[in-house]
């Protein structure tokens, strides 16, 4: 004991305290501790940048739920409008196109409106279109007018859309996490939020009145939202990953061309893989009651339960999203997903009996809950608000084509046949995810 001493002691003598513990307190020079760019990045703002980022994400999902909501709101009132404009079947649907008009016609317009503006300021003036356009149908008293209207509402939706999925892109590069589904899952829960509150108040509370508050709601909310979205971070993409799309020096002319054909190329084959989802969706939605009632015999409430439990699934598919691409990649949910689809959907148009269809709506529902959002997201990473935008446009093409070939082909030959047809685009989007790996694959979750 006194010999270790003794030694502690000689080595104190030899070694001076300053030496022996060199800038125990003090700044290393080139640390992220002496405030130099040099060094590695500051801990604590890192922690800061990200909170900041996560407080924005949390605001763009509000966008999201908001338009969900909103347009939920409108669908459930469509059979009073009819009745307040007197129109016919055919009369309403022709009306009803101006939706589909309105937001075609905005998707395109909106990559450039973005690129020009920014995505955040066009993502509010949308949903502050969207909502204060929701009012107008309550308002016409024919089907002329209701279409002109419904143009004017489509226009908004059809930007807030891309413009919302172009913020969302971004915040995936910046949190390097493959979140895209969250957003979307948040949009159809706030389509069934509103669908059920709509259901509710339809026949205590006439069309005009119910619009007139879904507006009020809806500019109030993009009215709080809108600081916090337009004075947030920008997101922005991780320093390497900016370093690996550019090294070196300046591509020439014909390898920027040949680098925007490339990447054109891609974007239209993700809105492809979008056309085939919406596809299915667009038509279990207009004909899963009638297949139903037509082709089982079900009771129509209990027809009616079919797309819920197919809306349902969808919800809970995009809620587990995220972890589901972090653990399988962009292919393998694009391939796995559309072959559930498309296995899902065989079983609901072919099965003989209800229960079976139910199951099967369900399996195709969380087969197709990801494939949309991934697709949309692949488009974005590539190719910016543009890619969103064109790869939206072949999406929501789908959804429009969808239920009127189904309907001709069921004329043709029969519903169960024609609700294949679902299953055949499933498995093409799953071959197409699978000739688009490597892709606009979303960022790795940072260590």
């Amino acid at each position: 004991m006194i010999r270790g001493a003794a030694f502690f002691l000689v080595l104190l003598r030899t070694c001076p305290y300053a030496a022996f513990v060199p800038h125990l307190n003090k700044p290393v020079k080139g640390s992220s501790y002496d405030g130099r760019a040099d060094g590695p990045p500051n801990f604590d703002s890192a922690v800061a940048e990200r909170r900041r980022l996560s407080r924005l994400r949390a605001v763009v999902t509000l966008f999201f739920g908001l338009d969900g909501f909103v347009f939920a709101g409108w669908v459930v009132r469509i059979p009073a409008v009819k009745a307040q404009t007197d129109a016919s079947a055919s009369a309403l649907g022709l009306a009803l196109l101006g939706v589909s008009a309105g937001a075609v016609v905005t998707m395109t317009l909106t990559g450039r409106l973005c690129r020009t503006f920014g995505s955040r300021p066009v993502t509010v003036g949308c949903a502050a279109l969207m909502s204060l356009a929701v009012a107008l149908p309550a308002l016409t008293h024919s089907a002329v007018a209701l279409g002109l209207v419904l143009v004017v509402f489509g226009a908004g939706y059809g930007g807030l859309n891309v413009a919302m999925n172009a913020v969302a892109v971004d915040l995936v590069a910046a949190l390097r996490r493959p979140i895209i589904s969250s957003f979307h899952a948040v949009y159809s829960l706030g389509g069934m939020i509103g669908a059920a509150l709509g259901g509710l108040v339809a026949s205590r509370m006439s069309a005009m009145t119910h619009l007139a508050l879904l507006a009020a709601v809806g500019v109030a909310a993009t009215a709080a939202l809108a600081p916090f979205l337009l004075r947030g971070p920008e997101p922005v993409p991780p320093r390497e990953s900016v370093d690996r799309a550019a090294p070196g020096a300046s591509p020439g002319p014909t390898t920027a061309r040949t680098t925007r054909a490339r990447t054109g190329k891609v974007v239209a084959l993700f809105g492809v893989i979008a056309l085939c989802t919406a596809y299915g969706e667009g038509s279990v939605s207009d004909w899963s009651a009638l297949h139903l009632t037509q082709d089982l015999g079900a009771a129509p409430g209990v027809a009616a339960l079919g797309y819920s439990a197919f809306a349902l699934a969808m919800t809970v598919g995009r809620l587990s999203g995220t972890a589901v691409q972090e653990r399988f990649g962009q292919t393998g949910v694009l391939v796995a997903g559309g072959l559930m689809a498309a296995g899902g959907m065989l079983v609901g148009a072919l099965a003989p009996v209800t229960w079976l269809v139910f199951a099967g709506f369900v399996v195709m529902g969380l087969g197709l809950s990801n494939i949309f959002p991934v697709a949309i997201g692949g488009a974005g990473a590539l190719a910016g608000p543009g890619g969103v935008a064109a790869a939206s446009t072949l999406g929501y093409g789908g959804m429009l084509v969808g239920p009127p070939v189904i309907g001709f082909l069921a004329d043709w030959l029969s519903m169960p046949v024609a609700l294949t047809t679902v299953s055949v685009l499933a498995a093409l989007a799953a071959a197409l995810g699978y000739a688009a790996r490597g892709a606009g694959r979303q960022p790795p979750e940072a260590a």
